[in-house]
């Protein structure tokens, strides 16, 4: 759709489109009324440069019988994101999902993994970096040990200042749990206390209504492994419950499924309307996590700019990264309960199909930077 605008010269998301965003009347907006269903935008976007790029390495306008695909359009605007954010420097903070975004799923980050030279390249920068994951432990070792081939990198590495290596942070638990980057810790991080991130809409979930929430969720997915018959582990945590095989793997339709029911389910309930939530497909598991991802970006974005604030490194408001400076990567934005779709509405997004494509997204970043 995105292709055949930019050929057709017709509205894109461009400054027109952002400033009635800003105004506060999106409804002006020509591709508001083209597309009504169409989300924020939180920069113009350079889809015509961004097209010759693309085309240049995938042939678009030169195939004779293949149109352009879904994959061309999802890459052309991926490139579009990043030009916007990198030709005016603007770009502060990268996040990125961990499994199928980093690394293969179930996988960890391996110090030979190529994706870690190119986010210490944006890092030597001045980006920040997040690692936003599902993930959700209250021990540093634990996500150590996912990630030890980029922690221990850090610290080896000459390419980095002292303060460009305090540049690094891992939330877990979708918006749950903060770590920063520590040489000094054996595990390479240290916990963040809550109040030194949270957004203050965070602040009010109480622990009875976030218990009350997982209790509905926990009897929706035994409901679910009771109707299908799955051989499944409930797994109960204090910020999250869900299910594991017990052996070998679930279908993907059984897995969606899941999702999709334990959602409605939570919808329909009055747990579900006093505190947010995501129901989300991982792979080979089901979970319901407390907060979402938007959460958990715009937590990382509260905490560098708390941080900052005190000094002149940073040049946005104090206490907050604005979307307009942020770029989320990660893969799951089309499936059932697809995680990384809510950081939509936190930051601009780069959507990945592999940790190949983070790999030369990432290679793009560094060349437009430079």
């Amino acid at each position: 759709y995105a292709v055949i605008k930019v050929l057709a010269g017709r509205a894109t998301p461009d400054g027109q489109t952002v400033a009635c965003q800003t105004n506060q009347t999106p409804q002006q907006s020509k591709l508001k009324h083209l597309v009504p269903s169409i989300g924020t935008f939180f920069t113009p976007l350079a889809l015509h440069d961004a097209f010759v790029i693309q085309d240049a390495k995938r042939s678009i306008s030169r195939r004779r019988f293949v149109a352009p695909s879904f994959n061309d359009v999802r890459l052309i605007l991926n490139t579009a994101q990043l030009l916007s954010l990198t030709r005016e420097a603007s770009l502060e903070l990268m996040t990125f999902d961990g499994d199928l975004t980093l690394y293969d799923d179930g996988e960890s980050l391996q110090p030979q993994n190529p994706v870690i030279e190119r986010i210490l390249r944006v890092m030597s920068r001045g980006v920040k970096v997040g690692i936003v994951t599902a993930a959700g432990y209250t021990e540093a070792r634990r996500y150590y040990e996912r990630l030890f081939g980029l922690l221990d990198t850090v610290q080896l590495t000459g390419a980095l200042t002292l303060k460009q290596t305090c540049n690094l942070v891992v939330m877990g638990g979708e918006a749950n749990y903060l770590f920063e980057y520590a040489p000094n810790e054996e595990s390479k991080l240290k916990w963040v206390p809550r109040d030194q991130w949270a957004l203050e809409e965070m602040k009010t979930w109480s622990e009875q209504n976030v218990a009350a929430l997982l209790d509905v969720a926990e009897k929706a997915l035994k409901e679910c492994v009771q109707t299908m018959k799955l051989d499944a582990i409930l797994v109960r945590k204090d910020r999250a419950v869900g299910i594991v095989p017990k052996s070998g793997r679930f279908a993907r339709e059984q897995l969606e499924e899941t999702v999709l029911v334990t959602q409605k389910i939570l919808e329909m309930s009055e747990a579900g309307k006093t505190v947010p939530f995501c129901a989300f497909n991982g792979g080979n598991d089901v979970f319901v996590d407390i907060g979402d991802k938007s959460y958990g970006v715009a937590g990382v974005q509260n905490f560098f700019a708390k941080r900052d604030s005190s000094t002149s490194s940073s040049t946005s408001p104090v206490g907050h990264i604005p979307g307009s400076r942020t770029l989320h990567v990660g893969d799951q934005f089309l499936s059932a309960g697809s995680n990384d779709f809510k950081a939509r509405l936190a930051c601009t997004t780069a959507w990945i199909a592999s940790p190949a494509e983070t790999v030369a997204l990432l290679d793009e970043v560094v060349e437009y930077l430079s």
